[in-house]
């Protein structure tokens, strides 16, 4: 009698504020919600996917309730417009879930941190510090270097004829070039803390997609049902061990008088300049080397995968892409990046992939303030989700949105030159505005020049498949994930085209 009581109580309360609250504002549309639980039945595995579908109901503005967690999804590129540029200032900030909370340094980082003083300074940092062209240069060779060992590993499994997963391979690149460009190759066990560094990042990312009760069923929040809390400490407390070793190997080099030559060293630098408008505290430090090996690592790979399955799914375009490096490249050397410039196919591939896969699908910000956005109420509160895997795949923005083809940025073949800086609403792999992606000129630099290299040097055999590329096709299956992940790994057997090492 006490649980009917109480669920009767619950529903009567909940259609009881429903019906003032769409007397007081008006809420975009969207579909029924159920008591306690909103839509959540409504997402299925794959969030991006699930809203794209109510999206064609209900609009390219709707409403959600996830749990008791009102959200407003955007599915359109005039009306991403809108929230991202027209009324930016309402929805700079991102909010703060429990597992970016417990597991990471929450706001004390960059890419959960407010909007405000302290992320104008970080963002300054970055672009003029870590990030920008004149840093970028000086860790070109670290580039250069880890892209050639890849390379030699395939060249070996060619020898061998054995295959390779090409998912796990671009990952560890990745994640050596953002630790050696952190930490230096030249700290002690970087080899080391680079291995322990991947898999605790994939722990966590398990961990940040896993669904938490707590933070969308309001009388759950200070309840850990599910157990998450206790696994985000243990994996917190490993990270922060890993960070403070970081630190004080930096540190103690500094003291022996090793010159700064990475990240850590130049934000230690920092944050003991007195002279600095603000203070890094130790825990700045290390929430934003956290912050960079997560944001650099994952996303960089699953790009070049995804374009990979492409390019084997499509010989011929990965026949015009090798033509095209050949003829700027020639047959002497490896491609490198001063090269990218004068490889426009090889760009357009890589924007291609990145509409039809962004490794971002949704743009997650919270509205700071009420306001009033294409004629419906948007309260204080509120979580915004930008579907740009949706707007990437939008046929009033994009022709043969499904198809696969690079010709559409290239304005010599009819295209248009759209770039990634996100101005262009109907494209934003890397967001837009104040809290764009501040790594979007590094990203582009790895992806765009290891992807040549690969295309350059192999030819790729799907698994288990006797014919050369084109016999048969990759699966393109998404998988669960923040940064859309392949549901098969792309286990391919590499065959040496060309081998500029010899």
């Amino acid at each position: 009698m006490f649980i009917t009581w109480l669920i009767s109580t619950l529903i009567v309360r909940y259609f009881i504020k429903s019906l003032m609250k769409k007397d007081q504002v008006k809420l975009p549309p969207g579909p029924m919600a159920l008591p306690i639980i909103g839509h959540l039945h409504h997402l299925g595995p794959i969030p991006h996917q699930a809203f794209h579908v109510l999206a064609r109901k209900y609009g390219p503005v709707m409403q959600v309730r996830l749990g008791s967690m009102l959200s407003i999804v955007v599915s359109s590129a005039d009306m991403a417009r809108e929230f991202l540029k027209t009324h930016e200032r309402a929805f700079t900030s991102r909010p703060q879930l429990k597992a970016v909370k417990s597991l990471t340094y929450g706001s004390a980082g960059f890419i959960f941190a407010p909007y405000g003083p302290y992320l104008k300074y970080m963002k300054r940092i970055c672009m003029m510090e870590l990030l920008g062209g004149r840093q970028l240069e000086l860790f070109q060779s670290i580039r250069q270097q880890e892209i050639k060992h890849l390379l030699e590993y395939l060249f070996k499994k060619s020898q061998e004829g054995k295959d390779v997963d090409m998912g796990s391979e671009l990952a560890i690149l990745t994640n050596n070039i953002i630790c050696s460009m952190t930490m230096s190759t030249s700290c002690p066990g970087a080899k080391d803390k680079a291995d322990e560094c991947r898999s605790l990042l994939k722990e966590g990312a398990e961990l940040v997609g896993t669904f938490n009760l707590a933070d969308f069923i309001s009388f759950c929040k200070n309840m850990d049902l599910q157990g998450l809390e206790k696994r985000f400490k243990k994996v917190h407390e490993r990270l922060d061990d890993m960070m403070e070793r970081i630190l004080k190997e930096h540190e103690e080099k500094k003291s022996n008088g090793g010159e700064p030559q990475d990240m850590v060293d130049i934000l230690l630098r920092i944050s003991k300049d007195e002279g600095a408008e603000m203070k890094l505290t130790r825990e700045n430090i290390k929430a934003f080397v956290l912050d960079i090996f997560g944001a650099g690592t994952d996303t960089s790979a699953t790009t070049m995968e995804w374009a990979l399955a492409e390019l084997v799914n499509n010989p011929n375009i990965f026949a015009m892409a090798r033509d095209e490096i050949f003829s700027v490249v020639g047959r002497q050397r490896v491609v490198e990046e001063s090269d990218l410039p004068n490889l426009p196919y090889l760009q357009a591939i890589v924007k291609e992939t990145l509409r039809l896969y962004p490794v971002g699908p949704l743009i997650l910000r919270e509205s700071t303030q009420d306001c009033k956005v294409g004629g419906y109420d948007i309260p204080k509160g509120a979580h915004i989700f930008v579907n740009v895997w949706a707007i990437g795949r939008d046929p009033n923005s994009w022709e043969d949105p499904l198809k696969f083809k690079p010709e559409r940025f290239i304005v010599e073949s009819g295209g248009s030159n759209v770039d990634v800086k996100g101005q262009n609403f109907h494209f934003l792999p890397f967001g837009s505005g104040r809290r764009m992606c501040p790594g979007t000129s590094l990203a582009l630099l790895v992806v765009q020049t290891a992807l040549a290299s690969l295309i350059q040097c192999f030819d790729f055999r799907v698994h288990n498949s006797s014919q050369d590329m084109g016999g048969n096709k990759v699966d393109m299956e998404e998988g669960r994930g923040m940064t859309l992940p392949r549901a098969h790994p792309l286990i391919c057997s590499p065959v040496a085209h060309f081998n500029p090492f010899v």
